[in-house]
């Protein structure tokens, strides 16, 4: 079974910054292209940035462009969220996401960690 598990969330101030950490066990993430989501309170999950299997192509949601990073690391079988910049709207549980390409769409990811929390203080 394949489990994603986020870590790296926490409570911070406006203008400050976050690495969130994305680590998969039972399999690795190297075939695989990984995305993040958010989803804050009575809203829909939303997506936040995408990369592809070998990490030369990124995708990032125009509310985030520019200040947050996705990286991934296949030898420690890591996806990296640096998140520069936040600011309260950034407030969410943020989930990592594992599919087969590429792709700002939810319904092209089959499997998700359980997330971590992001708020941020203004």
């Amino acid at each position: 079974q394949v489990q994603l598990v986020e870590s790296g969330g926490g409570l911070v101030q406006a203008g400050e910054s976050l690495r969130l950490s994305c680590t998969a066990s039972g399999r690795t993430l190297s075939n695989y292209a990984m995305a993040w989501f958010r989803q804050a309170p009575d809203k829909e999950r939303e997506f936040v940035a995408a990369i592809s299997r070998s990490g030369g192509r990124t995708d990032y949601a125009d509310s985030v462009k520019g200040r947050f990073t996705i990286s991934r690391d296949n030898a420690k079988n890591t996806v990296y969220l640096q998140m520069n910049s936040l600011k309260p709207e950034d407030t969410a549980l943020y989930t990592c996401a594992r599919g087969l390409m590429l792709s700002t769409i939810r319904e092209s990811y089959a499997y998700w960690g359980q997330g971590t929390q992001v708020t941020v203080s203004s």
